[in-house]
């Protein structure tokens, strides 16, 4: 049963909305959506929670709000459990994808209907700031209905931004939105979470969202967490293999360990050798997964080309396709798998047709290493066969 105590958490005017989340658990019945997830939400953060449909991102963020009963575990709010509080108790606000606007209600009584039930002074002089914040200014007696999709997300934020929460949850509120705007309500959302202070929660599966947004991100995986780090930090050194490839592109090619050299490690693929600087390795013995993001390959005719230090595998150009800011790349290499390569669209370069035999080379610092074994299926890479003695040479430019 939910308590009716109210928060008592710091007053106005005071740092906002440290959220941790301890050991909290949701199941529905025999499926468990958060599998027992310990997360902290540093106050004042623009804090995003990654992941595919069906990792728990959504149930999370229920809990938080209120809206649903965590099966276990605890809910801290600067350092008050609110775990039992019901929602109209907690100092946090919710903004949804459908936005959940009162169609009856105009612009101004939509963003006031929190304040009126609050009994709170000064609704007017609330209300008219609060719209010029998101430059809805003149809007006020205008319903939902005659809007554009921007401009409902728009008071759906003001709606919640009036009351002050300590924490906004943002449940993919730009899903509904085409590319172009979309982007454009990342920037705002970017402007109002500078000006109004606060933690914002944001619930999305879009990758370039989570990174354009947040300062912190947490990659969701069946009811846990993956990685937690900055976007840069996920994106240059991800933890697994769903990391790497649910975050942005990556190429893995299946491999063993072998030795070391100095700082790097040596790797065995496909009978071809490769070196990772240990620095960039999350697993340092058995079978690995060897990973290079596709924007750090390039592409030449002959071994003979490669610089010095890089390595390299040679293929055939098989799939092409132009995406405005760059042109990918699939090669079909003799190893027995097929990378892809981004080749930024400058205007410098022909594009390569189909068929075109070439060699895909990287510098070993852009590679990175994760564990293999059980993650080869997770990543959709084929285990590599034994390695063979004697070790080939080296896959370091042209022989």
């Amino acid at each position: 049963m939910a308590t009716e105590e109210p928060f008592h958490g710091p007053g106005p005017g005071e740092p906002a909305g440290a959220l941790r989340l301890v050991d909290l658990t949701m199941r529905y019945g025999d499926v468990t959506a958060v599998d027992r997830l310990d997360l902290t939400v540093p106050a004042g953060s623009f804090f995003a929670l990654l992941g595919p449909s069906g990792c728990g991102k959504t149930s999370t963020l229920r809990m938080v709000a209120g809206l649903a009963e965590p099966t276990g575990g605890r809910i801290l709010l600067d350092d008050e459990d609110i775990t039992r509080l019901r929602p109209y108790r907690r100092p946090v606000n919710t903004v949804f994808q459908n936005y959940a606007l009162f169609p009856h209600l105009d612009v101004f009584e939509n963003v006031a209907f929190g304040l009126r039930r609050r009994r709170q002074p000064d609704v007017a002089g609330q209300v008219r700031r609060m719209l010029s914040l998101v430059a809805l200014d003149g809007y006020e007696r205008q319903r939902p209905s005659q809007l554009s999709g921007g401009q409902q997300q728009r008071v759906a934020l003001a709606r919640a931004l009036v009351n002050r929460p300590r924490v906004l949850l943002l449940d993919e509120p730009l899903g509904a939105l085409d590319l172009a705007l979309r982007r454009r309500m990342q920037l705002e959302l970017k402007r109002l979470r500078a000006e109004v202070g606060g933690t914002f929660v944001h619930v999305t599966h879009d990758q370039e969202e989570a990174m354009t947004l947040a300062d912190t991100v947490a990659v969701m995986n069946a009811g846990r967490i993956e990685q937690l780090g900055t976007p840069a930090e996920l994106y240059e050194f991800p933890a697994t293999a769903f990391v790497a490839t649910f975050l942005g592109r990556s190429n893995l090619l299946a491999g063993r360990v072998y030795g070391r050299d100095g700082d790097d490690l040596l790797v065995q693929a496909y009978g071809r050798r490769f070196s990772v600087p240990s620095a960039r390795a999350r697993a340092d013995s058995g079978e690995v997964l060897l990973g290079v993001r596709p924007e750090k390959v390039r592409l030449v005719d002959t071994p003979e080309q490669v610089p010095a230090g890089h390595q390299w595998l040679d293929g055939t150009v098989g799939e092409v396709g132009y995406l405005g800011v760059s042109t990918e790349y699939s090669v079909r290499t003799g190893a027995g798998v097929e990378l892809s390569v981004f080749a930024a669209a400058d205007g410098e370069a022909p594009r390569i047709p189909p068929g075109t035999p070439v060699v895909a080379h990287w510098h070993p610092r852009h590679a990175f290493l994760l564990h293999g074994g059980s993650t080869f299926r997770d990543a959709g890479t084929a285990a590599p066969p034994p390695v063979p003695p004697p070790p080939v040479p080296l896959s370091a430019g042209p022989e």
